[in-house]
């Protein structure tokens, strides 16, 4: 099956190419003008150049092909050649009865599946994961959930950052305050203790200091940069450190995207691609893709068209130590060559887009990148009320652990104010309010386009009615709770019948329109396409809730009916929260 508008789409096609015209003009779309129909086609005015008549002449003469036809219960025409029709409700209600039959429910699945990698451009090891880097989770998980569905293979990699000048910072830190640890004798080289130094609460701490004191000191930063070179080169106690400090720090994050609900397949950080490093910069340097400019190692990627020149993609620094563009350039390599990617997407702050577009042209330029497709799926800034970047009350980063705790006390307050959920027992309640948080949480970012800055207010994220996850959720147990009245399973008994109210009728023509929104979403890489689908099924819901009084409808099979209309709501409605990332509770 697919959409109700690409079913009348191929209706109109086959006008047009009856008339001797490319059915391509047979394309319809949403009316603009709901009084006039339901749908619209503008073929006529594209082919009538063609057809030689004027735009008006032939849109009449396609209507007349199609007035009589059981599927329109009315074909207009407004000049100077719009094509208006309304969908009889007999149609309506036989095409949703078989998109009820669709274990798809009408959407396509890709024609060639693609292998993708996702990189979430993870964050540096040792430090707290803050809000950009939730942006690039939510988005991202809701993205990796969409692409599978539809059918492409996809491995996600969290790419941590574990390879560059924070690790010496931590080093030199350390050092700093333990210079008596083991890890900093040159001459030893093996049978390190087995124990970190640090816990993460201890790591964490020590990388908000080493960062300060770096930026304060310019002999410190330097001492940084000596370690991280070091360390790249392979000095066996700083080896064995950072390896410490990176099972530290992937702990704590496998416990912070647990939480979130999102996973990655690879766990690969920077130093992942050190051997592959050397093996492509001596290529690139050899066949002069790569050269030295004031000592360190360049790929020039300006082109004769740019309006302002591009600075290089910087490959090695003149000390010879290694940045996160280089590894970035060595994870595509592999991506393309080990993985046979056709296509990867950057989930990274557009704050980056500079770096992504030095990355991509250096891989296209040195021919790394094959004919994969790179795209940087970029996100912009979580702000609080004042429209400031997204901190704590003191004025520090937010860590994931303390966000979620916070819109889980929110998302209990609601539920307390509301009377939800009062059957559940304590014990309950608050796995409940955890779901209802992260769905405030992640629905508030999803639903606004992804590019643009925006602001958190947690007080209209968190509300039962309006724009919002919660709001999804209590459609989603309302739902339920219709065939847990009733005594009934939701199964198939029954047939959709024609509608008999404006509520009805507007709920079948958004049942029939989710395969569209959900192909859209995914071309455009868009989770808010679904966020606004979701959305206005779930206010088409209630609306056809409050007119038409399910349970107390006398006629069986009108009840058999609007039960089945309310389980084919429901199905895409818990597709449309899972692709979002969201689960529907129990009860509410």
């Amino acid at each position: 099956m697919s959409s109700l508008r690409n079913s009348l789409s191929n209706i109109f096609k086959e006008a047009f190419e009856d008339c001797g015209l490319p059915g391509n003009l047979g394309d319809v779309s949403v009316s603009l003008r709901p009084d006039l129909g339901q749908f619209q086609n503008n073929g006529a005015l594209a082919g009538a150049k063609t057809a030689g008549k004027k735009p008006f002449e032939l849109a009449q003469e396609i209507a007349n092909k199609l007035k009589h036809s059981d599927v329109f219960s009315a074909v207009t025409v407004a000049p100077p050649g719009f094509i208006n029709v309304k969908i009889s409700d007999a149609f309506i209600a036989s095409f949703i009865d078989r998109l009820f039959d669709d274990p798809r429910l009408g959407c396509p699945l890709v024609a060639s599946p693609r292998n993708i990698v996702m990189d979430f451009g993870g964050p540096n090891v040792a430090k707290a994961m803050h809000v950009g880097h939730l942006r690039s989770s939510i988005i991202g998980d809701s993205l990796q959930r969409l692409f599978i569905f539809m059918g492409d293979c996809v491995t996600s990699d969290i790419h941590l950052g574990d390879w560059g000048l924070p690790m010496g910072m931590l080093i030199v830190e350390l050092k700093r305050r333990q210079p008596d640890l083991p890890y900093f004798d040159k001459s030893r080289d093996g049978a390190f203790p087995d124990d970190p130094p640090v816990t993460i609460t201890e790591l964490e701490e020590l990388y908000v200091t080493a960062a300060a004191r770096c930026n304060a000191d310019a002999d410190v930063l330097g001492e940084a940069q000596k370690a991280t070179v070091e360390l790249q080169r392979g000095r066996p106690g700083y080896r064995a450190l950072w390896r410490q400090f990176v099972d530290v720090s992937i702990g704590a994050l496998r416990r912070d995207f647990d939480a979130l609900g999102v996973s990655f397949k690879l766990w690969h950080g920077e130093s992942r691609y050190q051997d592959r490093i050397c093996t492509i910069i001596e290529r690139l340097e050899s066949n002069g893709y790569a050269v030295r400019s004031e000592g360190a190692l360049v790929i020039p990627v300006t082109d004769e068209g740019d309006d302002e020149p591009i600075p290089p993609f910087m490959l090695m620094k003149a000390d010879g130590g290694f940045l996160y563009g280089t590894t970035d350039l060595a994870a595509l390599d592999e991506r393309v060559h080990d993985l046979n990617a056709h296509a990867i997407f950057y989930v990274v702050d557009k704050r980056q887009s500079l770096h992504f577009q030095q990355l991509f042209r250096a891989a296209r330029k040195t021919g790394l990148a094959g004919d994969c497709e790179l795209q940087h799926v970029a996100f912009g800034t979580m702000n609080d009320l004042e429209g400031k970047p997204f901190k704590t009350r003191s004025g520090g980063v937010m860590k994931l652990t303390d966000l979620i705790a916070m819109v889980t006390d929110a998302a209990l307050n609601r539920m307390a104010q509301a009377e939800l959920a009062n059957s559940a027992s304590e014990d309950e309640r608050p796995g409940t309010a955890r779901r209802v948080g992260l769905a405030a949480l992640k629905f508030g970012d999803l639903m606004h386009e992804r590019s643009m800055d925006y602001v958190f207010d947690l007080d209209r994220f968190a509300r039962f009615e309006g724009r919002t996850g919660p709001y999804l959720q209590y459609t989603g147990v309302r739902i339920r709770s219709i065939f847990h009245k009733s005594g009934r399973e939701p199964g198939t008994r029954g047939v959709i019948l024609p509608p008999i109210g404006s509520a009805e009728r507007d709920l079948m023509l958004r049942l029939g329109a989710l395969p569209d929104s959900v192909l859209k979403a995914y071309e455009q890489r868009a989770p808010h396409i679904l966020c606004d689908f979701a959305y206005g099924l779930a206010q088409d819901f209630n609306r056809f809730y409050h007119q038409c009084h399910i349970l107390g409808e006398p006629d069986p099979e009108r009840k058999l009916s609007w039960l089945k209309l309310s389980q084919l709501s429901l199905r895409q409605l818990e597709l449309l929260t899972f692709l979002l990332g969201i689960e529907i509770p129990v009860e509410m």
